[in-house]
């Protein structure tokens, strides 16, 4: 059997190394189109900000080692066109063209950054945050001792931890986002209020319900212009989301969602036979609201391609099911903390449910230990049932943490009233005797 796989990040060797371990006699080859692989494009914002100064380690393996496996790794060779009908593949190299054959194939292509239609983005300090080579720029390019203002495009995880980063290089931000608040797409407004104020509290100028028309400069950035005014700046970060690499699949047919995501099914597998897919090329699968949603995250992109790997594998037996996806993420900016899980108000209510929300206030621990603050959480649930659907949580000591305790009570059905009795761990300098996720229980109706 020869198993290809296009992409060597997250979903991709995540796969081959299943599929290495699932059947030992398999041929396995990965094409990848740039030079690294196991890149984890997480760590970039705290790469540019000096947490750690060794670009290596947002790369976990080498081709040298995975070569140990017995997974053959092709670094520098990008997958130009897809054959699914005779099962064939067209690969670029250097400047040379070749076409191999595979049994079983998986697209783990990842995505490629959102850029907004305007002038000026090819200037010389404007900059993106996806690859490797990205985050060695910019952090090169921020020790120029003229660049003083930076200009952020954007307010989803990334260009949050963008500001913060550039916070921590001492320099001024400013950050732009076109929709009415904070990163709009991941929490509530009950909860992003308190990013933006966390934000405003150190300095950054926020510009929000704005959206950026040009860049202006000669050769290098000088400025920016925006539908409600024109800003000086020294240098441009663009943070404006990512979409699906899968342009090279136009003419194969494939099934996709809208924005060009490939739709899978509980086993991976897609609309072309013996092609699979996982990652942030592909749709995942919602327990929620129980449909295909793009949710580009580097926990669903590994734990879809670990199954891939074991499906694609595998000469008999049943194949494994997807469970599904919370979309469970979470975000630091400055001393602030956010999670989510599950869905948001709005996903539910598209997705067709019934719904009731809350938001409460309440503290991290007890007022007698050193270090108790504010804390705040919201809570969606079904009107009828009751069952939880979602939740979003913020504070500056915890909140995280409980996210995760969310994430396992909306995965196992909890309703409001089982989560108001829900035997969490207490001790002062944690908790209080009822947490904050008791008392939300407790005051849902």
């Amino acid at each position: 059997m020869k198993i290809i796989i296009i992409g060597g990040e997250a979903a991709g060797m995540s796969a081959a190394a299943k599929a290495r371990r699932v059947n030992p006699s398999a041929e396995i080859i990965v094409y990848e189109a740039s030079e690294i692989i196991s890149f984890g494009a997480c760590g970039l914002p705290y790469y540019v900000a000096d947490e750690f100064s060794d670009s290596g380690y947002m790369s976990e393996f080498t081709p040298a080692q995975f070569a140990e496996r017995g997974i053959t790794v092709n670094t520098g060779h990008r997958v130009t066109k897809v054959d699914a009908d005779v099962k064939k593949l067209e690969i670029s190299h250097n400047g040379d063209v070749f076409v191999t054959h595979y049994d079983r194939l998986m697209i783990a292509t990842g995505a490629r950054e959102v850029l907004p239609p305007v002038e000026g983005l090819d200037k010389n300090g404007v900059h993106t945050l996806r690859v490797m080579n990205d985050g060695i720029a910019l952090k090169a390019a921020i020790q120029d001792a003229n660049c003083q203002h930076v200009t952020i495009i954007g307010s989803g995880f990334i260009g949050l931890e963008v500001a913060e980063a550039m916070l921590h290089q001492g320099k001024q931000v400013r950050l732009i986002e076109r929709a009415e608040r904070l990163i709009p797409d991941a929490f509530d407004a009950e909860i992003s209020v308190h990013i933006h104020t966390e934000l405003e509290k150190a300095g950054v100028e926020i510009l929000t319900s704005e959206s950026l028309m040009a860049i202006k400069g000669d050769t290098a950035v000088s400025g920016v212009i925006t539908d409600k005014g024109e800003y000086a700046t020294d240098l441009v970060v663009v943070c404006t989301g990512v979409k699906p690499n899968t342009a090279f699949l136009q003419e194969t047919g494939i099934e996709t969602l809208p924005n060009g995501a490939i739709v899978v099914d509980r086993e991976g597998k897609t609309s072309l036979p013996d092609v699979w897919s996982a990652g942030d090329c592909a749709a995942i699968w919602s327990s929620i609201s129980q449909r295909n949603q793009y949710i580009p995250l580097a926990t669903g992109a590994n734990k879809l391609g670990r199954l891939v790997g074991d499906n694609i594998a595998q000469i008999e037996g049943e194949p494994l099911q997807f469970p599904g996806s919370l979309g469970t993420s979470c975000v630091r900016t400055l001393g602030l903390e956010a999670g989510r899980t599950g869905l948001s108000e709005r996903e539910a209510t598209d997705a067709g449910f019934m719904v009731k929300t809350l938001t409460i206030k309440d503290k991290c621990h007890t007022n007698y230990c050193a270090g108790q603050s504010d804390m705040h959480m919201k809570l969606i649930y079904e009107a009828e049932t009751k069952r939880i659907l979602g939740a979003q949580l913020i504070g500056y000591k915890g909140a995280v943490h409980r996210i995760d305790a969310m994430a396992v009570a909306i995965t196992m059905g909890v309703t409001t009233s089982q989560l108001g009795m829900m035997d969490f761990a207490y001790a002062p300098p944690f908790a209080r005797t009822w947490d904050i996720m008791n008392v939300a229980g407790n005051v849902a109706k």
